[in-house]
């Protein structure tokens, strides 16, 4: 054995790979939106980022600039987004007014959910869709479809 982890260390099993527009005015903007920290970047031509890993709390999200011909598509040449990422917070309220702040468009203002969290979600510049969350209460399954039920 090489004493090497399977999972580096820093990393979750499951890690976000965001195709952008504009790399590195998406890693700024971050940084401003959610607190992201950047981590490494390498440069691509030009004022390109070819890859850059950045860290929002305790989870990394990598992001690269748009190469349709390597198979990483941004939304706005895909028409959108199929995919949402999820950013649990201390104080969501606080963090959707700084995320719209730095320019996110709130598509549902923080709302109390029937699943415990404390739920909005945003848009971003660069047409990624975020959650953002705050967990208020443990909800079993049951109860949750009982809520949900009772619209």
């Amino acid at each position: 054995m090489s004493g090497v982890k399977p999972i580096p260390e820093g990393y979750h099993s499951v890690t976000p790979h965001l195709a952008i527009r504009g790399a590195a005015q998406a890693l700024a903007f971050y940084a401003r939106a959610f607190g992201a920290e950047e981590l490494f970047r390498m440069p691509g031509p030009g004022d390109t980022v070819m890859h850059a890993e950045m860290r929002i709390g305790d989870s990394r999200v990598m992001v690269g600039e748009e190469c349709p011909e390597m198979g990483a598509s941004a939304p706005q040449t895909l028409g959108g987004s199929a995919v949402s990422l999820l950013l649990y917070v201390c104080d969501v309220d606080a963090a959707c007014a700084r995320a719209a702040g730095a320019g996110c468009t709130v598509e549902q203002p923080p709302t109390d959910m029937f699943w415990g969290d404390r739920y909005a979600k945003l848009q971003d510049p660069f047409g990624h869709k975020w959650g953002i969350a705050t967990h208020k209460e443990d909800v079993s399954p049951d109860e949750i479809a009982r809520r949900l039920a009772a619209g």
